[in-house]
């Protein structure tokens, strides 16, 4: 019997719960699509199996489309636990990734009445208390609607630190909180309880530190007759789960993962906005990367795309018959050009057909992909069915590096970064190895 199921609603928090799980001695296996019997028999020994979707970029009537069937593949394998896996600042809106009517499509699938909520993970530096949402920007914990980045995020800008209030436009479910004088498991069903009495139907459980965190595992466990299989929060669902565990002696600790040998060339495509990948991508080309931007309004557009590819192609090929790591880049920073879904798309497909390009045409045994919405169509472009866990890298949790599978055969490394995680040197770490794997729950 697995242990968990989950439905990432991006490729790369898909990545990030795989991380969590596989790196702590649960080992997980991440399919890009619902796989075949043949492509799941390829992984007897998991104890949970994820499927990457893309549903935070997406409106609600999208998801009536595509997470019923995505929610029963998942209940049909039978785990104790399935997971919707949403980002850790839990940014989202009514008409764009909302969290709201994937909650309403699971609780219906799975036919419960109630659905837990954890979003708190002190792993990635995400607090709730009372049901407010606190997060890190470097140095500094801010409340989510005042975070200099998600208080002002291009697409979903987050508001509201409260997420009962934030929620509340996206569902009509009334919410309760699970909060800090309740969080050990025997208070912490007596509130569910209570919660559910009262008519509500979504209980935040506050996770704020490593005891309320063991606490939230606990009553996430205990709870599964009050509340049933599904819920709905970020990778703190995992890390709550995994202190429980551990502290019960169901998983045996951190994997025993082999050090990350370093490569000569690597490649790297990038269509984050993110501040953070902007310092990142600068400061690789300070250690010898080939910085090559590809035009976004072309991309965005459709017109002159042809050439636009050419030119990019010909500067990578020319960047790695030098010995140089090309990073080929739409953004540095914020973009003024249309940023619809259909542009996103557009400009997603095309930097993942170049990385195809360049790791077939180099064997190359190691790349990246910066950004939620590039990483699933270059997946889509690499024909990768299927990601295990290769290396966690240090002080970057939720961006590890994976190996990829195909069915065409052959393998190579990818990581797949979110747009504001990592530190300045990701991509040179990246290229670089890694002696030995983190520990993250030691």
């Amino acid at each position: 019997m697995l242990d968990l199921t989950y439905y990432g609603d991006d490729f790369t928090g898909s990545t990030d719960v795989m991380e969590a799980l596989a790196g702590n001695g649960v080992p997980t296996v991440l399919f890009t699509r619902i796989p075949t019997a043949e492509q799941l028999a390829r992984f007897p020994d998991v104890r949970a199996v994820g499927l990457a979707g893309e549903s935070r970029s997406r409106d609600p009537d999208w998801m009536d489309a595509h997470l019923p069937g995505a929610f029963e593949w998942l209940k049909g394998l039978g785990a104790r636990h399935c997971h919707y896996k949403t980002c850790s600042t839990f940014d989202s809106a009514p008409r764009k990734g909302s969290i709201g009517r994937a909650l309403e499509i699971g609780r219906e699938v799975f036919g419960q009445e109630v659905v837990s909520l954890v979003v708190g993970a002190p792993q990635l530096r995400r607090y709730t208390m009372f049901g407010t949402l606190f997060a890190s920007y470097q140095d500094q914990v801010y409340r989510i609607d005042r975070h200099p980045v998600m208080s002002r995020h291009p697409a979903t800008p987050m508001a509201e630190a409260d997420l009962r209030m934030h929620l509340a436009a996206q569902t009509s479910l009334p919410i309760g909180c699970v909060g800090p004088d309740t969080t050990r498991k025997t208070t912490g069903l007596a509130a569910l309880r209570a919660n559910r009495q009262a008519g509500e139907r979504v209980s935040i459980v506050d996770v704020y530190d490593a005891a309320s965190q063991i606490n939230a595992g606990a009553l996430i466990e205990g709870a599964l007759e009050e509340t049933g299989p599904f819920i709905v929060g970020s990778s703190g669902v995992e890390y709550a789960l995994l202190g429980h565990w551990s502290a019960t002696g169901t998983v045996g600790g951190a994997a025993d993962i082999p050090p990350l040998a370093p490569e000569k060339v690597i490649a790297i495509v990038s269509g984050s906005c993110s501040p953070t990948t902007e310092r990142q991508i600068r400061a690789a080309c300070r250690a010898g990367f080939a910085g090559i931007e590809v035009d976004f309004a072309a991309l965005a557009s459709g017109h002159g795309v042809e050439a636009t590819l050419s030119d990019a192609l010909d500067r990578a090929c020319t960047a790695i018959g030098r010995g140089q790591s090309p990073i080929l880049y739409t953004a540095l920073g914020a973009v003024s050009e249309d940023a619809s879904q259909r542009a996103t798309d557009r400009v997603g497909l095309a930097l993942g057909g170049l990385l195809r390009q360049l790791t077939d045409r180099f064997s190359l045994g190691r790349v990246g992909v910066a950004g939620g919405d590039t990483s699933s169509h270059a997946l889509s472009a690499l024909d990768i069915f299927a990601l295990t866990l290769r290396y966690p890298l240090p002080d970057s949790p939720g961006s590890p590096i994976c190996q990829a599978h195909r069915d065409s055969g052959g393998s190579f490394e990818i990581a797949l970064k979110g747009g504001q995680v990592g530190g300045d040197d990701y991509f040179i770490r990246l290229r670089e190895g890694e002696p030995t794997a983190d520990r993250r729950l030691s």
